[in-house]
């Protein structure tokens, strides 16, 4: 809304008035000046609303900048702890590491996607769209930031497919269809963004590619997503359908009570996993309920990766005793060696590290405890 060329006049005021508000600039003789009122108390005024539309939508921004930001600590830490400890290795935590991956690209994706789009938004963003940019690294964020977002639905879809492939199938080798889900959560985004791209610049190659006006190329990605979603949502039933069969079977104890218990316990760890929260808009027309679809998939789905990371590494009983147990020998290995220090300091005051001065007491030891015992037991 803004004019950008400042014709040579001294102290005009030019202003841009519109149905949804006014934005005025003075040109003077160094140039324009600041515009006034700031867009965000201009722009975007709905009629009988005397909220500031725009002002919701920087508060959903913020929102989902935190969601991603402490998504991606927790991710990362969950991803250290898993690659650390060896005995975590096995093809379930390979296939959770992936999925924590996806989400660790798309929080940095959505935070590049920003800083590329609304770097200048404070000075020319009525409407939050660049059809002037149409730089090259543009249109890459954007690719890359597409990508992001299908390889974490892909492999969301795949902890599902997996989780119920184990539960049907009594052999499952879990090897060798791993490398498939290799390929299917990293290679078909590749396949279907590529194809995005492709059309792209064919056919709509118009400002940065963040627009979707053709909907017929949007499905290339929207089409994806959504059969990953629906797909996810089918294994989801037929999981609630097995763990209830398996609750109810007269091999497993305990009353009725404990195990709806189960069931609905069961039932809340699998939603963030599989993503079935997506489906509450999944078939929605975008621009129907957009306020409650940007909360819902923007604010409260930027916290899914957290949840993921809790859930799946943090509150996990295998991993809680692997670090209790490491916890557990490193006190220990510090416990002697400090020990050591103190009983014996010439041991300590030279280079050998506690494992040797372990080694060398537990050997010295026995050979006392050996000699005493030749020289207690009778000759023959």
């Amino acid at each position: 809304f803004f004019l950008n060329l400042c014709v040579c006049c001294n102290l005009i005021k030019v202003s841009v008035s519109t149905e949804l508000g006014k934005v005025s600039r003075n040109c003077t003789e160094f140039g324009w000046s600041e515009p006034f009122p700031h867009y965000i108390d201009a722009c975007l005024y709905e009629e009988g609303n005397s909220s500031h539309p725009d002002m919701y939508y920087v508060s959903v921004k913020a929102l989902y900048t935190v969601g991603y930001s402490t998504s991606l600590v927790s991710l990362t830490t969950a991803m250290v702890i898993l690659c650390r400890f060896r005995k975590l290795h096995c093809t379930r935590n390979f296939i959770h590491m992936n999925l924590f991956v996806s989400f660790i690209l798309r929080a940095i994706s959505v935070f590049i996607k920003d800083g590329v789009l609304y770097a200048k938004e404070d000075s020319e963003h009525c409407f939050i769209h660049t059809v002037s940019n149409t730089s090259v690294a543009c249109r890459a964020v954007m690719i890359f930031f597409h990508y992001c977002v299908l390889s974490n639905y892909f492999w969301l879809f795949i902890e599902g497919l997996y989780l119920f492939t184990l539960l049907v199938e009594t052999f499952f080798p879990e090897k060798r269809y791993f490398y498939w889900y290799i390929i299917i959560g990293w290679g078909t985004p590749t396949v279907c963004v590529t194809i995005w791209a492709v059309l792209r610049l064919h056919f709509d190659d118009i400002g940065c590619w963040d627009m979707n006006d053709n909907a017929a190329i949007w499905w290339v990605i929207k089409g994806p997503v959504l059969a990953s979603i629906m797909i996810n949502f089918v294994l989801f039933i037929g999981i609630i359908i097995i763990l209830v069969q398996k609750l109810q079977s007269p091999d497993i104890g305990g009353n009725e009570s404990s195990i709806y218990l189960r069931l609905a316990r069961s039932t809340l760890l699998l939603i963030p996993l599989f993503g079935i929260h997506y489906t509450v808009f999944a078939f929605s027309p975008e621009n129907v309920s957009k306020r409650e679809r940007l909360v819902f998939e923007l604010g409260l789905g930027s916290f899914q990766g957290f949840v993921v990371a809790v859930l799946y590494c943090f509150l996990n009983g295998e991993v809680q005793s692997e670090i209790k147990r490491k916890w557990r020998s490193w006190t220990v290995n510090r416990y002697f060696a400090v020990d050591l220090k103190h009983r014996h300091p010439s041991l300590a005051s030279s280079g050998v590290n506690g494992g040797t001065q372990l080694s060398i007491l537990s050997k010295s030891s026995s050979q006392i405890r050996m000699s005493s015992l030749q020289a207690e037991t009778p000759a023959t």
